[in-house]
C-alpha cells in the first residue's frame, strides 16, 4: 500500500490533495488508505482513538512564505516556494528581493526579511502569510466592530476590543506556521506537519505568529454515537464499491497524467458552477460529454494533421473508461460516498470556536466556514486536507466574491 506521505511532493509542503481525490491519484491503494484515514478521523471525533492524527486548521493565507537558516552558509533567508528549486531563489539581503520578486510581493519579502529574524527561527520553517501592517483595516459587521485581514478568499474577523486584536495591530506582519523542515542542506530537508512552531520562537511584538493546531475550545466537536454510525455507514459503503471495482480498471486513471489530470477537471467544473456533485450516474454520463467536448476543442485548436491526431490520440485514452459504465457508476459511487464521510467530518470540526470568517462580496460581508483542515498522520508522516469544495473552493473561483489582493 502506498504510504501516507506519497501524497506530498519531494517530502516538501507544496501541495496537499483532497482526500477523496487519492483513490483517482494511486487508485486502490490511494482508495484503501483515504477509507482508513476517515475511519481514524471518525475514530479520533468519537473519542475513541488512540490519536494516530493531528489536525491543523488551513488558514487562507497568502503566499506560501518560508524562512530560516540556509544550511550552506548559515545566514537567514525568506522566501516563496522557488526556495526549493534546483537553482533556489533565497532572499538574504533587500538587494536579493529587488532582484528575485516585484510589486507587493517584494514589498512583503521586505518586512518578512526585517522582522522574522526576531524569531530565532532555528532551522527552516513555512507558513501562510497573513497580513502586513498595511493590510489591517477595521470593519463594522452586523453592528460589530471587528479588527479583519484579508489575505486570500477569506476575511478574517477579530473583535476590536479583544487581547488579540491588540496584538495583531501593534504586528509588523502576521503569519501562520504549519510546518518544519530538517536536514544537512535544502535539496535533502524533510517536512514535519503539526509541530508547535509558533510556541518554540521568541516573543516579539512586531510579528504575530501563530500555530494551525485545531483546537476545541467549544467542546462541542465530539461525534454523537448516530452520528459515528452514519459516518461508518458511509464508509461501508465506500469499502463494499472498492471491491468491485478491478485494480486495472482504476489504473487507467491513476497510472496516466492526462487522465488524472482532467478527470480532476472534470469534477471542479462542478465545483466553478457551485453545482453539488450529482449521483453516479449523471456523472459518467456528464463526464463523457466533457472528454467530448474537451478534446473537440483541443483538436479543433490545430491546423495540421499531425496536431490534430495528437489530441485524438489524448481522447482515445478514455476509450476503456467509457466503454466500462458500471465500474465509472461504482467509481463515482465511491467518491460520493468518501464525500459524505468528509464532509460530516468537517462540520464537526467547524463546532469549535475561533476566528469569525467571512467572505467580501459585491452585496457586502457573507458568514463562511474555515477554509478546512489538513489531517497529518503521525506514524506516516504526510497530509492531505478536508475542505468543503461546494463552500471554500467555490468561493475560490467565484468573480463575485472580492480577493485579498484585488484593490
Amino acid at each position: 500500500m502506498k504510504r501516507f506521505n506519497n501524497y506530498l511532493i519531494e517530502s516538501k509542503n507544496m501541495h496537499l490533495e483532497h482526500i477523496e481525490d487519492m483513490i483517482f491519484n494511486d487508485g486502490v491503494d490511494g482508495a484503501r488508505l483515504a477509507i482508513t484515514s476517515l475511519q481514524r478521523l471518525r475514530n479520533m471525533l468519537a473519542g475513541s482513538s488512540s490519536k494516530e492524527f493531528d489536525i491543523t486548521v488551513k488558514w487562507d493565507g497568502a503566499p506560501a512564505l518560508f524562512a530560516g537558516i540556509d544550511p550552506a552558509d548559515g545566514k537567514f533567508f525568506v522566501g516563496t516556494k522557488g526556495v526549493f528549486n534546483k537553482d533556489p531563489k533565497l532572499n538574504k539581503t533587500p538587494a536579493d528581493i529587488r532582484k528575485n520578486h516585484s510589486g507587493d510581493l517584494a514589498k512583503k519579502l521586505l518586512t518578512a526579511l526585517k522582522y522574522l529574524p526576531e524569531l530565532g527561527i532555528k532551522g527552516v520553517v513555512q507558513g501562510d502569510l497573513l497580513f502586513t501592517k498595511e493590510d489591517i483595516q477595521t470593519d463594522t459587521i452586523d453592528g460589530n466592530n471587528y479588527t479583519t485581514f484579508h489575505p486570500n478568499t477569506i476575511v478574517y474577523a477579530i473583535p476590536s476590543d479583544s487581547q488579540l486584536s491588540k496584538q495583531v495591530r501593534a504586528a509588523r506582519i502576521g503569519i501562520v506556521w504549519h510546518t518544519i523542515y530538517k536536514g544537512n542542506s535544502l535539496g535533502s530537508m524533510s517536512a514535519s506537519f503539526g509541530v508547535d512552531i509558533a510556541g518554540k520562537l521568541q516573543k516579539t511584538r512586531n510579528v504575530f505568529s501563530t500555530d494551525a493546531n485545531y483546537r476545541d475550545q467549544s467542546g462541542k466537536a465530539t461525534f454523537t454515537k448516530s452520528e459515528t454510525s452514519e459516518v461508518t455507514n458511509h464508509l461501508s459503503k465506500a469499502g463494499s464499491l472498492l471491491r468491485t471495482l478491478p485494480r486495472d480498471f482504476l489504473s487507467l486513471i491513476a497510472d496516466d497524467n492526462e487522465v488524472k489530470m482532467r478527470v480532476k477537471a472534470f469534477l471542479n467544473t462542478f465545483v466553478r458552477a457551485g453545482e453539488p456533485f450529482p449521483d453516479s450516474g449523471k456523472m459518467a454520463n456528464k463526464l463523457y460529454d466533457y472528454v467530448e467536448a474537451y478534446y473537440k476543442k483541443e483538436e479543433d485548436k490545430y491546423k495540421t494533421d499531425k496536431g490534430k491526431e495528437g489530441a485524438r490520440a489524448k481522447k482515445a485514452k478514455f476509450a476503456k473508461i467509457l466503454a466500462s459504465p458500471n465500474e465509472l457508476k461504482a467509481l463515482f459511487d465511491f467518491f460520493n460516498e468518501t464525500v459524505q464521510a468528509k464532509l460530516m467530518i468537517i462540520n464537526k470540526l467547524h463546532k469549535a470556536e475561533g476566528l469569525k470568517t467571512f467572505l467580501r462580496t459585491s452585496n457586502g460581508m457573507k458568514v463562511t466556514d474555515r477554509e478546512g483542515y489538513v489531517a497529518i498522520d503521525k506514524l506516516e508522516g504526510g497530509a492531505v486536507k478536508l475542505v468543503d469544495r461546494m463552500e471554500f473552493s467555490k468561493a475560490n473561483f467565484s468573480n463575485d466574491v472580492l480577493k485579498g489582493w484585488q484593490k
